[in-house]
């Protein structure tokens, strides 16, 4: 049977809301909302990933297993792949379903369709799709695109943008590759009202929006 198991990163340092994994969203920490879309999910076992105490206590109070995030792994600019990678070295796993405490839309329903398409492919990410809107350098250089002959939307082709709330990868190709996708790459599409992540108050205000207005969430 193949083994999936859910990690939550999440440090306790943020430069742009203080302890943001644990503000409180409608009485609840923001957290919460992935551990239980990962314990409603087919995973196995839940995890988070953290170097702060309060973070562990209110992780585990929610139900979710915690394993210790080393403080070289703790840094502002340390990325994801070194907890993934300390994981790895510590608990046994097929499939890592990694999640980010940041998008607190997901589904117990998204993870579970990542985790079926796992059968077609080495990793699974999440993404909404935006069609083509005319984009602009900083110094307005068209990118892509001339003004002389702007072309219509329906003419271009939309892309896939990463909303960076659920990676899955086998055990194999994360530790061969030290990367959350490699292999071949199957893309999962979430709507893109429900792939915001919180990183500034804005987005804090607009996720509670969206909460209020799905029986989801609240």
């Amino acid at each position: 049977m193949i083994k999936n198991i859910a990690l939550i990163p999440a440090r306790g340092g943020s430069k742009g809301i203080p302890k943001k994994n644990l503000i409180q969203i409608y009485g609840k920490p923001m957290i919460s909302y992935v551990i239980n879309a990962c314990l409603e999910s087919l995973v196995n076992e839940t995890w988070v990933s953290t170097d702060d105490e309060e973070i562990k206590k209110v992780s585990i109070a929610h139900g979710s297993k915690v394993i210790d995030r080393p403080e070289n792994f703790s840094l502002d600019d340390s990325p994801s792949e070194e907890a993934l990678l300390h994981f790895a070295d510590n608990i046994y796993f097929d499939n890592l379903v990694f999640v980010q405490p940041t998008s607190p839309l997901v589904l117990s329903s998204d993870i579970n369709k990542c985790i079926k398409m796992m059968s077609k492919y080495d990793s699974v990410f999440s993404a909404y799709f935006e069609h083509w809107l005319p984009r602009w350098e900083k110094d307005t250089q068209p990118i892509g695109w001339s003004v002389e002959n702007r072309p219509m939307r329906q003419d271009v082709d939309g892309n896939y943008v990463e909303n960076g709330a659920i990676y899955i990868t086998t055990r194999k190709n994360l530790l061969n590759s030290k990367l959350r996708y490699s292999g071949k790459i199957g893309i999962y599409e979430m709507p893109q009202y429900r792939s915001f992540q919180v990183d500034t108050l804005e987005d804090l205000d607009l996720i509670r929006s969206i909460m209020k207005r799905n029986d989801n969430f609240c």
